[in-house]
């Protein structure tokens, strides 16, 4: 089969196009036939290299994933070949307390699809049956490319709103780097929960797309603070959740820019993961700083509901064939996009 692969770290030169051996299903999993796959900035750090995370060469990246079930391994029914799914990308071992009470992403031996494992940036990929959601009837309009700009960044936004700062009907909400997959999908998801949301990017541009969302304010935050501007919007006294995935760069306004009670959620550090910490905002202003990674299983299920109801919509930037995945990575990496790049087969 053709698959997205490198070899070594690096730049976006080092992915090449190979041929590689189709995966085989195994007791308990599924191979599926890739139709979309889009690209995250994990892929863009599994590429450059992280250093306590050690991958095997090659490597396949790739954890959004639209397809149709294409061979069933040993044991698994309830599934049939040919049903169009989405990937849930988050894989654990299903035995565990945590695995059973419903929060498998704190599974001990949680893995991600596409960095701990070979991803679907290929033909075929193989994954637990557990993994699969069923593309709903309702959604059935939706393009691959629509489809596969779902998963992570739906789910990530859902958990860092719902499940972590326990968003409330009138809160007001700061999402930062509105451009991203998980900004775009925060706004959605802040505004399906009653929320006034302010969103901030670099381009008016995207302002205008975060808008186009949902957004009920927006500032540009080009020349590096969105603080004033926050300040302003909300007569000083501080917005109640921050949507946090830029890192050190964002971090200290984001402490400053919340209200008494105010939650930071943060998922990410795009740019930095060692920031500056007041800590006198923390415990004066009785603030929480809550961590996310993905969300569990089932939350998918509810995201793909309201996707096939047309309450959340992907938002897509750009579709690439996969031959041009260097220039994808490229294109996220000069942060020209709002919404998700995804790949075709």
């Amino acid at each position: 089969m053709r698959a997205v692969l490198f070899r070594q770290h690096g730049g976006p030169e080092v992915l090449e196009i190979a041929d590689v051996p189709t995966p085989v299903p195994g007791p308990g999993q599924v191979q599926v036939r890739v139709a979309a796959v889009a690209l995250n900035h994990i892929d863009l750090w599994m590429r450059r290299g992280l250093p306590a995370l050690k991958i095997a060469f090659p490597h396949i990246s790739g954890g959004d994933v639209c397809g149709t079930v294409s061979a069933l391994g040993a044991g698994v029914t309830g599934v049939a070949v040919g049903t169009r799914v989405v990937l849930n990308p988050g894989i654990s071992c299903g035995r565990c307390v945590a695995c059973l009470s419903g929060r498998d992403n704190f599974c001990p031996d949680y893995r991600m699809l596409g960095e701990h494992t070979q991803g679907g940036q290929a033909e075929f990929v193989v994954v637990p049956a557990a993994n699969l959601v069923p593309v709903p009837p309702a959604a059935a309009s939706l393009s691959d490319a629509e489809l596969a700009a779902v998963p992570i960044a739906f789910i990530t936004a859902w958990q860092m709103l719902v499940d972590r700062a326990v968003i409330r009907h009138g809160e007001t909400v700061l999402v930062l780097a509105a451009g991203s997959g998980v900004g775009s999908a925060a706004i959605q998801i802040a505004k399906l929960h009653g929320a006034r949301v302010i969103a901030t990017a670099s381009r008016d541009d995207k302002l205008a797309a975060a808008r186009a969302l949902g957004a009920d304010e927006v500032i540009n935050d080009s020349g590096g603070d969105f603080l004033t501007e926050v300040k302003r919007l909300t007569d000083r006294r501080g917005v109640d959740i921050v949507v946090e995935h830029v890192g050190a760069a964002t971090f200290p306004q984001a402490v400053v820019a919340c209200g008494r009670g105010g939650r930071i959620v943060t998922c990410g550090a795009t740019v930095g993961h060692e920031p500056i910490l007041n800590l006198r905002y923390v415990f004066w202003r009785q603030l929480s700083i809550l961590g996310s990674t993905l969300a569990s299983k089932s939350r998918l299920f509810e995201v793909m509901a309201l996707v096939a109801a047309g309450r959340l919509r992907p938002v897509v930037d750009r579709v690439l064939p996969l031959a041009d995945v260097a220039a994808g990575h490229r294109a996220l990496e000069s942060r020209s996009v709002f919404g998700k790049v995804v790949l075709t087969l």
